[in-house]
């Protein structure tokens, strides 16, 4: 065995090592496992939807088998957020969210229009389109109110106590907002998720539990890992390149210009003499920075898409 091929060996060992010990490490915060801490354990979503609603709810299963996020090189399905309903049809999205620089409200709007897209995929007329909720279970307080939780329904503009009644709920969680008159166990919860300490309430203890044999789940930990080295490596790709979805950072640049001047996505990759999809995606993306626009953030955000198709 020659010098390079010992050395990348070692390299590759390392590498692996790292992100053994990182995935022992992870929280219930971390995205991959708190999916499949919910979806291994579907009674404890149940508590959980339970608690942070104020219903009662007799079961949950999950909604679509086949809704993924990203995939692993060996064609496994990674799953970055809960998707369930209950027994009475309620379709549930839930997603943890551990960054304040993402556009949420714009998030909330595209998750739920991938829950409508995904239930008319099935063959839902619009007047049987389930009753749905998107959660966002937040690290940090999206909207600076200092609620525990935040709910969105939507209203009539001029007559506020008149409901639109289409069905639809997003809800954002909030760790460090005000507690007074909530229950114990979602003052446990928001310490939980504030601080990693169970405080011996039994459903943060039970989380827990869970997060413990995840850590020590022998696949799942080889699937963390297969995935975030593949998405490490197609990301820092895209980015040596410069590639991102047809353009760099210069057509970014320019869209942006585009974007302050209020024109259409179609007027954009008219003036440009670029293809619709890849000025939609860069625009797409281009929003969750308004209005300051952080061109790199952008251009990141591109090429792990890229990395993902």
């Amino acid at each position: 065995m020659d010098g390079k091929t010992n050395g990348r060996s070692r390299t590759e060992e390392a590498i692996h090592s790292s992100l053994a010990e990182e995935y022992g490490s992870l929280k219930f915060t971390n995205n991959f496992i708190f999916c499949k801490v919910m979806e291994n354990n579907l009674e404890l979503c149940r508590k959980m939807l339970e608690i942070i609603l104020k219903v009662k709810i007799k079961k949950v299963v999950i909604a679509d088998k086949e809704k993924t996020i990203d995939i692993t090189p060996d064609g496994k399905s990674v799953r970055l957020d809960v998707y369930v309903e209950d027994e009475k049809g309620t379709v549930y999205n839930i997603e943890m969210q551990v960054s304040s620089k993402r556009d949420l409200p714009k998030r909330s709007r595209y998750s739920q229009g991938m829950i409508d897209l995904n239930l008319i995929d099935k063959g839902a007329k619009y007047g049987s389109l389930k009753k749905s909720f998107v959660i966002f279970i937040c690290l940090f307080d999206p909207f600076q109110e200092e609620l525990p939780v935040y709910t969105f329904t939507n209203k009539c503009t001029e007559k506020t106590n008149l409901e639109l009644g289409d069905g639809t709920e997003k809800v954002f969680i909030n760790p460090f907002g005000n507690t007074k008159g909530l229950s114990e166990n979602m003052k446990a919860f928001l310490a939980y998720l504030r601080e990693g300490i169970t405080g011996g309430n039994e459903f943060t203890d039970e989380i827990e539990q869970e997060v413990e044999k995840a850590r020590n789940h022998v696949e799942w930990r080889k699937e963390y890992m297969s995935w975030k080295l593949e998405l490490e490596d197609a990301i820092d790709d895209a980015m040596a390149e410069g590639v991102v979805r047809g353009g760099e950072r210069k057509l970014i640049e320019q869209v942006v210009r585009k974007i302050r001047k209020h024109k259409s996505v179609e007027q954009i990759a008219d003036e440009l003499e670029e293809d619709v999809s890849e000025i939609s995606c860069i625009v797409e993306v281009a929003q969750k920075y308004a209005p300051n626009y952080d061109i790199r953030q952008i251009q990141e955000d591109l090429a792990a898409r890229t990395a993902l198709v």
